[in-house]
């Protein structure tokens, strides 16, 4: 295996351990505390959401698809995510991809035990409201960003 397959398939793992972890640890501590415990007034709270959908609620609600079928299209996900970085020799590209699938598999594993994904990081300014996220889904994001500053950063370094 290639240096930068194992640091993504780090990633991957890095990921995942947080993400079930954190989750873990928070909801036994929120059943206890309460479901909404506040950490800084007016800004962010802890939460218990059972988001149905995809990362950020999108899709959820009362017509979300089962969570066996979001659960295909992440493994479907992860598995071209996996054939990209065989494929890639670019360091962003690859940490981009493990970290998207570690969120990825963290939010199946969420389905897989309770039939939802387990969000609690909820931010808010007055009346600006965020949906709740949690490591995975946070991971997916700065994968992405990675994966698209590899694109427009990358793309430049090649030009004549």
């Amino acid at each position: 295996m290639r240096p930068i397959d194992r640091q993504a398939m780090a990633l991957v793992v890095i990921t995942l351990v947080a993400d079930q972890a954190s989750k873990q640890l928070l909801l036994g501590y929120l059943k206890q505390a309460g479901a909404v415990v506040p950490v800084i007034d007016g800004f962010f709270r802890l939460v218990i959401v059972w988001n149905q959908g995809v990362s950020f609620g999108l899709l959820g609600g009362e017509g979300a698809l089962p969570p066996w079928v979001l659960s295909a299209v992440a493994i479907a996900v992860c598995i071209g995510l996996f054939v990209w970085l065989r494929r890639t020799d670019r360091a962003l590209t690859a940490w981009g991809i493990g970290l998207v699938m570690g969120g990825a598999i963290g939010n199946v594993i969420d389905r897989a035990r309770w039939g939802a994904v387990f969000d609690f990081a909820d931010f808010h300014i007055g009346r600006w409201h965020w949906p709740a996220f949690n490591v995975a889904d946070s991971a997916i994001v700065v994968g992405v960003g990675l994966m698209l500053i590899d694109s427009l950063i990358g793309d430049r370094r090649r030009a004549p």
